[in-house]
């Protein structure tokens, strides 16, 4: 499994609500946020394969209408509270 985070900047602070339930319901898109900062939401995508990342990217998140720019990194390793447990 693949993850990847799709920083959002939409064009206009109205749009946020709309996009982020839109991007909720696209196959490969985990979690939708509403963040501040530089980006208005950040999507994270759980997907099999790279050929996944730019579908779900370029093909859906990208051509919805309000969607003025994305950013998009991929994961390399996770490390949480419960990975860190038996150090």
């Amino acid at each position: 499994m693949i993850t990847a985070f799709v920083f959002v900047e939409t064009t206009s602070p109205a749009e946020v609500v709309a996009l982020g339930t839109a991007m909720a319901g696209i196959d490969g898109v985990y979690e939708c946020y509403s963040v501040t900062g530089e980006f208005d939401l950040i999507a994270v995508l759980k997907v099999r394969t790279h050929e996944d990342i730019a579908t779900v990217v370029t093909e859906r998140i990208a051509s919805l209408p309000g969607v003025a720019a994305t950013t998009t990194t991929i994961a390399f390793r996770a490390y949480s509270q419960q990975d860190l447990a038996g150090f």
